[in-house]
């Protein structure tokens, strides 16, 4: 029988009943809201995630400022987890160890001492070993916390207290970016010039409605640490900063070094002795590991995937230096720099995120203009509130001041109550209408102050405070006036981060980058001569060096074997190999076994039918032609681009009749105008080659009708120096007809016997 709610046992006190979906997705939501708004998401306040503001406000604790020495990260690391941060060491001396990474943040927040990590991707030493302080910018990132201008809560104990804010006015988040995963969401922002970034907001105090055009004439994209170069379109940098989502493509710097007028070698070209060169990069794309860098490269060379590529070396000290060695100086430089691009991390995309908490601790995505509007109205309210803190001390001390003041003007009395009374501060109180702090005030006066000069110098500080007291009033109440400070603290700010300064000075330059081309195949190959041997049983390789004719009967061949086809090439080229059941193949020249053996059977490389046989094997070029003939006595003109193959199974260009096969294939100049075609019934017929169609695949057109037989040869050349023959032997020499009148038809038709002196087999060569 099913159970019902009556069966179950009565709940425990403080047990709740509740479906266990209910209960599950509401402890997931908490831990969400939790995971984005303490620990993975910045605030755009100040920049900072909790642990990195633990961290800042435990160091300030341990007054470990720029002008005092080191202590050991171990003690920072232990107050932040014993005082203000419940989480693990781990987790907080990693946070600490990338704000003091100066290739992690453009602007560090920690100065540390010891091995905290490097851009080759090693890691920080123990914290044991290690020390740290402040540095100057993280004061100013702090600048205020004693001057009422931000809350402050309870630490996780309740021990302590910390802010829930830093007020200073330094533009830490974007001036140093903040990347983090969260739960269904996440942050990524670069780091940017802090000159930039305070050009631009002073522009929207100026005007709170600039268009963002005019924020990006100061904000010209990111600053990266370690500098590299920016390649993105100014569309597509705006369209990054206006919705804030986009990305950003960082390349490598390729450069020797900064020149004597400090602009810098920008293509990276040394020369070297015998006339050879070398590349240097200078700067990296910014969270790119240099170790795994160069592993990237070297591993391109063990795989031969860039064989342009000889060899790269780290030869850095202090500054970055990597050099990348080509194969040869007839490589194109800018091939083997784009080939990098492409292949590694010397080009990467850094993609933009701006997905911040608010003031009220809501995430949300927003574009520059609203990111620095709500970072603008932080300061002011940062502004407002420091000068009603101001406003208070100043109230506090004029109470005294105006205290001390009667005390002076009425001392005799003061004195003799003092003196005569046994409980003096009521008495005072009454007689001078003073109030209780005073009164208390006066009576802890110490006689050296009885003097006149103090008095004068209370009046001095009175006036002076009264009208410090007004001027901040008139600041408190008047948006315009806030607007004007807030101009002149940026101003003040900006003369320590500006561009003239070693730490401001801008790194990452920006420059559009050509649209990208196709690197041709061949650009990645050495280019050497080579002659390509194919034997008659299948066994091709290729010899260094272009061999003569004459040479080719030294060639070594198995037993039983010898030379099919022999021609000369070079290694960037593509080789068609025509077989008889009309079927093309290409094999690159560079894949070819080298020539101080038998080479490499060539079915291991394409997928030749067994029963065909190679008739041809032609070096491709992109302009290239061929006349194409089948047995049958039917043919066309193919371009030898269009017949290159892109696998092994290869391409089939010519259909053949029932028992035909593809038995002629010879590249066409450039100059032939006319056609000569012999069959086996040893009838020769000439005609244009205008009259045999461009095709790139089929059975082509009639040549030559025959009654029986079939074709035996075809060839093309030029008319007006007529038609050449060898003459056959070991002569070498050849045999020209210039009248053939005779054998001039129209295409498809019979022909008559050759001119004397033609070759019985039937052969132009």
């Amino acid at each position: 029988m099913a159970s019902t709610t009556d069966d179950l046992p009565p709940s425990e006190p403080g047990n709740i009943d509740t479906p266990f979906d209910s209960a599950l997705s509401e402890r997931y939501l908490v831990y969400a809201l939790s995971t984005i708004t303490a620990r993975s998401l910045p605030d755009l306040r100040d920049g900072l995630k909790p642990v990195h503001r633990r961290l800042l406000w435990a160091m300030r604790a341990m007054r470990l400022d720029p002008s005092q020495g080191y202590k050991k990260s171990a003690r920072v690391v232990g107050d932040v987890i014993g005082k203000f941060h419940p989480h693990g060491d781990t987790a907080v001396y990693d946070a600490m160890v990338r704000l003091a990474q100066d290739f992690s943040l453009r602007y560090p927040l920690v100065d540390g001492q010891g091995n905290f990590g490097n851009i080759d991707g090693d890691n920080a030493a123990a914290y044991r070993y290690t020390e740290a302080r402040l540095t100057r910018v993280a004061i100013d990132l702090m600048q205020g916390l004693d001057e009422g201008t931000v809350d402050f809560k309870p630490t996780y104990n309740g021990e302590d207290e910390e802010p829930e804010i830093m007020p200073g006015l330094f533009p830490n988040l974007l001036a140093n970016g903040a990347s983090g995963i969260a739960v269904g969401m996440a942050t990524n922002i670069p780091p940017h010039n802090a000159a930039e970034v305070i050009d631009a907001a002073l522009v929207l105090i100026e005007n709170p409605k600039a268009e963002l055009h005019e924020l990006l004439a100061h904000v010209t994209g990111p600053d990266f640490p370690t500098g590299g170069i920016i390649v993105d379109g100014p569309e597509t940098i705006r369209h990054a900063y206006e919705t804030g989502r986009g990305g950003f493509r960082v390349r490598a710097r390729f450069s020797t070094g900064k020149q004597a007028d400090g602009t810098w070698e920008e293509t990276g070209i040394e020369k070297q002795p015998g006339g050879t060169w070398q590349i240097v990069v200078s700067e990296i794309p910014y969270g790119v590991a240099k170790g795994k860098l160069i592993e990237q490269i070297a591993q391109l060379i063990a795989d031969k995937k860039l064989p342009i590529l000889e060899d790269v070396r780290d030869e850095s000290a202090e500054d970055l230096r990597i050099v990348i060695v080509p194969k040869s100086r007839n490589v194109d430089p800018e091939i083997l720099k784009e080939s990098l691009y492409r292949l590694t991390e010397l080009e990467n995309r850094f993609a933009l995120n701006l997905n911040v908490l608010d003031a009220t601790r809501t995430p949300k995505v927003m574009g520059l203009h609203q990111l620095l509007s709500e970072w603008l109205e932080h300061q002011i309210v940062v502004l407002v509130r420091r000068s009603k803190h101001r406003i208070a001390k100043i109230d506090d001390r004029l109470e005294l001041v105006a205290g001390y003041i009667i005390a002076f003007l009425n001392l005799d009395r003061i004195i003799e109550i003092i003196r005569t009374e046994d409980e003096p501060k009521p008495v005072m109180i009454e007689e001078f209408v003073l109030t209780d702090r005073q009164a208390e005030a006066i009576l802890n006066m110490r006689l050296r102050s009885l003097r006149k000069l103090e008095e004068m110098e209370l009046k001095r500080e009175q006036e002076a405070l009264t009208a410090e007291r007004e001027d901040l009033v008139k600041l408190v109440e008047s948006p315009a006036r806030q607007r004007t400070r807030l101009k002149r603290d940026l101003a003040a700010l900006r003369a320590v981060y500006g561009p003239e300064t070693a730490l401001g000075a801008r790194r990452t330059t920006l420059a559009e980058a050509a649209p990208a081309r196709d690197i041709p195949l061949d650009a990645m190959i050495e280019k050497e001569p080579v002659t390509v041997i194919l034997s008659k049983r299948g066994w091709i390789r290729a010899q260094r060096g272009h061999v003569a004719p004459e040479g080719w009967a030294e060639f070594k061949f198995k037993d039983g074997d010898e030379l099919a086809f022999a021609t000369r090439a070079q290694t960037t080229d593509k080789l068609l190999i025509a077989a008889s059941d009309g079927r093309f193949y290409t094999v690159g020249a560079d894949k070819l076994p080298g020539g101080r053996g038998f080479g490499e059977p060539l079915r291991l490389m394409v997928d030749i039918d067994p029963d065909a046989r190679i008739v041809a094997l032609i070096p491709a070029s992109a302009e290239g032609r061929l006349l194409l003939a089948s047995s049958s006595g039917h043919g066309f003109v193919a371009q030898m681009s269009e017949v290159i193959a892109e696998t092994r199974k290869g391409r089939n260009v010519v259909n053949l009749k029932p028992k035909a096969h593809l038995g002629v294939v010879r590249p066409i100049a450039a100059d032939h105008d006319s056609v000569a075609v012999i069959g086996e019934n040893r009838k020769l017929v000439v005609f244009p080659l205008a009259e045999v169609p461009v095709m790139t695949r089929g059975q082509g057109v009639t040549l030559q009708k025959y009654r029986d037989g079939g074709l035996s040869d075809a060839t093309t050349f030029v008319f007006a120096e007529g038609l050449s023959w060898a003459m056959g032997g070991d002569t070498g020499r050849t045999r020209t007809e210039t009248d053939l009148g005779p054998w001039r038809v129209a295409r498809s038709a019979s022909g008559r016997m050759p001119p004397t002196g033609f070759p019985r087999n039937n052969r132009f060569d």
